[in-house]
């Protein structure tokens, strides 16, 4: 089935009920020839109760579409999943759970649960390449309120900014390419150098700021130049990090505007939902519909999503 959708309508048009749905969803996740999520194979598998369940003839299990994703164990029908996942996918800076509930008609605790099962599907990562060219790594910090900026002198970095109210959050930008970030417990030399040497070609060339977490990052890559930003110094020539500060510009609009508030426990569900958007955000709709559910495998349990860390 060949969707093409612009708006929430066309979505409920496309999906008017759970066959198409679910016929949908299998296409996705297998093409035309379904796979045996206990065996793994894919000699004949039977269709049982009209499709609603499938039956492998090797194993003789029986499995539905929906057995080891994000919607397995959910009562809810795939066209309200498929709505949440338009929804988060199409909006630049997200949607609140509260917003969202309204819009799909379940509870806030419902759509907070909707869309921590989406955020968990990508956070395998959808693009896994390593960066290779001109690459501007950077670090930002995320909650807490400004008057505590330097509430503690023990727990600072080097840039005075406290870690003790503020979570940091590393992030990594091909230029005019992909972005890649996380959450860091630790903005130190070691911490970041290590993220950079896994995801970054060694024949790159990294654009940093003068934080000392950078020095002789020239050691690893192909080239190093700095940005002094302490002096008010912000483009000269090609060295500058605007590029992965769009992201963070991003990022921080959609916590505070849309969340207003995020966990540290919750915070890289966050940053992965920005990462998959802003990475896709140069194909339609449709299509970053279509990739999500390329990532839809992975159960999330919600007694592991409320546990304590």
């Amino acid at each position: 089935m060949k969707a093409e959708f612009k708006n929430i309508l066309d979505v409920v048009k496309h999906f008017p009920d759970e066959i198409t749905c679910r016929n949908f969803l299998a296409e996705s996740r297998w093409g035309k020839t379904p796979v045996c999520v206990h065996c793994g194979s894919f000699r004949k598998i039977y269709k049982v109760q009209g499709g609603k369940l499938l039956k492998c003839a090797d194993c003789r299990k029986q499995f539905s579409v929906r057995i080891g994703t994000i919607f397995e164990d959910s009562a809810l029908p795939l066209q309200t999943w498929f709505m949440a996942i338009y929804l988060l996918t199409a909006h630049k800076k997200g949607i609140s759970s509260v917003q969202l509930g309204r819009d799909i008609g379940v509870t806030q605790k419902t759509a907070w649960f909707m869309l921590h099962r989406i955020r968990h599907a990508v956070r395998t990562k959808s693009f896994e390449k390593p960066l290779t060219g001109t690459i501007e790594a950077d670090e930002t910090y995320i909650g807490g309120e400004e008057k505590n900026k330097h509430a503690n002198k023990r727990t600072k970095n080097n840039h005075g900014r406290s870690l003790k109210t503020k979570t940091a959050v590393f992030g990594i930008r091909q230029r005019g390419g992909i972005v890649v970030a996380q959450k860091v417990d630790s903005v130190s030399r070691n911490t970041l150098d290590g993220i950079l040497k896994s995801r970054v070609h060694p024949d790159s060339t990294i654009m940093t700021d003068e934080m000392n977490s950078y020095t002789d990052l020239s050691v690893d890559f192909l080239h190093h130049h700095t940005i002094n930003h302490q002096r008010k110094e912000y483009v000269r020539g090609r060295v500058h990090t605007n590029s992965i500060e769009s992201f963070w510009a991003l990022l921080k609009r959609g916590i505070y505007g849309i969340y207003h508030q995020v966990s540290p426990k919750h915070l890289d569900k966050y940053v992965d939902e920005f990462e998959f958007r802003f990475n896709s955000k140069h194909i339609a709709d449709t299509e970053r519909f279509r990739l999500m559910l390329n990532h839809i495998d992975g159960r999330l349990m919600y007694k592991d999503l409320t546990k304590n860390s």
